[in-house]
């Protein structure tokens, strides 16, 4: 019997083209469309997703799980992917982990009894976390986006965080920042670890030695960022910059900074990643590493089609490049 890859391949198209043809997307042009229609003929494909369904114990119902709904990165993630299964015929079933890999384990089983086809994931944990291969058990598909771990045996789509933390860090010292305090995320995390190593390289170049007395961890939230902030400005010989990991923590700083009289960027620059719809309008305005959320959503929600339509090729990773935002909070020293 003949799958939507075959059709892909026999019509030239990319599985998520077949996909949103069959389910009567506007998106796909005239051209494209009338080369599935015929691949389709051609080959006997069953366009029925309910038998479709039954037959591979499946449903058109798809899984998405993230850590945190309040933050404006998973939001935009999940407006995105909605938006993409929407236009191909899939319902999506929201879960939030709330960093909580015991909570996430929970929801998977949840998609799985719900006979979801496949699960977009953020995963909350680290690698010990997933030592277990628990994310590659059963039948329903999983593609992991925003962080991973290695091993975990399934497509991941993310951010290049090595090169985005690079880019903040580098930024502060062409301003002559030498003492640059981090507001990392959670330990176990590789994504943590990633931007740790990106910040490492960038000073590095500069023949500046890492202080571990400059790094503070938090768990991606505003509360922790807020008293990270503050454990950098009691330090006996406080950074003149910030570096922070995420849009959250970076709220969480400024309020720190603004509680302690600290003025950015005059005393103190502060830049982050992740831009996010408030930024520009801080006083000053915050310079962040911006993520490519829409791209990076399509990515993860293709593969997934490609994967439900019969792609069973070796797990795949795609990393995709950030964008340094210039904005008001970096200042050069002695020039706040």
């Amino acid at each position: 019997m003949a799958t939507m890859k075959d059709v892909a391949r026999d019509a030239g198209v990319s599985i998520y083209t077949v996909s949103a043809t069959l389910s009567g997307s506007a998106n796909v042009s005239a051209e494209l469309r009338a080369r599935v229609t015929e691949s389709v003929s051609r080959l006997g494909y069953e366009r029925n997703s309910t038998a479709r369904g039954l037959k591979r114990g499946t449903s058109s119902l798809l899984g998405l799980i993230v850590s945190d709904v309040t933050n404006p990165y998973f939001t935009e993630l999940v407006e995105h992917i909605q938006d993409k299964a929407h236009q191909t015929g899939y319902s999506v079933l929201l879960g939030i982990s709330d960093h909580d890999v015991d909570r996430e384990a929970e929801l998977l089983a949840l998609m799985r009894s719900h006979q979801a086809a496949g699960t977009i994931l953020c995963p909350a944990g680290g690698e010990e976390d997933y030592a277990d291969g628990r994310l590659s058990r059963g039948r329903m598909r999983l593609i992991a986006v925003d962080n991973t771990a290695p091993g975990l045996g399934v497509d991941t789509v993310c951010l290049d965080n090595r090169v985005a933390a690079d880019l903040a860090v580098s930024h502060l010292l062409e301003l002559g920042h030498h003492r640059i305090g981090v507001v990392a995320g959670m330990r176990q995390q590789y994504v943590s670890r990633e931007r740790l190593a990106g910040r490492d390289a960038a000073l590095a170049r500069a023949g500046i030695a890492s202080d571990p007395e400059l790094v503070t961890y938090g768990d991606f939230r505003l509360e922790e960022g807020h008293a990270c902030g503050r454990a950098l400005l009691t330090l006996a010989s406080p950074p003149t910059a910030i570096f922070v990991a995420n849009n959250l923590m970076l709220i969480g700083v400024m309020r720190a900074l603004a509680e302690a009289g600290v003025r950015v960027p005059d005393d103190m620059s502060v830049c982050s990643i992740d831009d996010f719809p408030w930024a520009p309008a801080f006083q000053p305005a915050l310079t962040v590493v911006r993520q490519p959320i829409a791209a990076m959503a399509e990515a993860a929600f293709e593969r997934l089609v490609e994967r439900l339509g019969g792609d069973d090729g070796p797990a795949t990773a795609r990393d995709f490049a950030p964008e340094l935002v210039v904005r008001r909070s970096c200042a050069s020293i002695g020039n706040g």
